[in-house]
């Protein structure tokens, strides 16, 4: 009856282990797609103030060699759409707010793959009930400190996660390709 007992507590931690893994996949996904949504976010407005500089510039150029007053307006203009991207990026700092998302996926791929450890050492049957749960914690813990310190996730990078994981299979592999990676003696087929 003892075992029937153990095993049932087994199922039930394999199955919170689980529950949490996949939470972690989602969650590391969605981090890397919001640096990834941000970084071409924070190109595109730095490629539009290069751009606008040089516009402004041609512009000032016409003015001061040719007398067109049709370029100072337009330069006028232009300068204070530079203006308003300069102060949007001093403002949200994109370029901190990326390498935030990135630390944040960087730690929890860590702790993803610590959890794929302790689910297969579970399966494998190489640990006590009891370090199981002392483990467990211990990654709650850790789980808990790196979801403090990253930065809010929003819905696109959340969609774009979910497509990556579920249509695009990006972790995912078959034995193939698994195979093509190790070396003969570590292969299947």
């Amino acid at each position: 009856m003892e075992t029937d007992s153990q095993n049932n507590g087994l199922k039930t931690l394999e199955a919170q282990l689980r529950e949490n893994y996949g939470k972690i996949v989602y969650s590391h996904k969605t981090q890397e797609k919001c640096a990834d949504i941000l970084s071409k976010r924070n190109n595109s407005i730095k490629n539009s103030q290069i751009i606008l500089s040089a516009l402004i510039t041609t512009g000032l150029l016409v003015r001061v060699f040719k007398g067109e007053e049709w370029a100072l307006i337009v330069s006028t203009i232009l300068s204070a759409i530079q203006f308003g991207f300069t102060s949007f990026l001093r403002e949200y700092n994109l370029g901190e707010t990326i390498q935030k998302h990135s630390t944040a996926a960087l730690e929890l791929l860590d702790i993803r793959e610590k959890y794929l450890s302790l689910l297969t050492d579970l399966k494998a049957g190489l640990l006590s009930p009891e370090i199981i749960v002392e483990k467990r914690v211990e990654l709650q813990e850790d789980l808990s400190k790196t979801y403090k310190g990253s930065p809010r996730t929003f819905s696109k990078a959340y969609k774009e996660a979910q497509k990556a994981l579920q249509m695009n299979d990006e972790l995912t592999f078959s034995d193939e390709e698994i195979d093509k990676f190790l070396p003969d003696v570590l292969r299947k087929k």
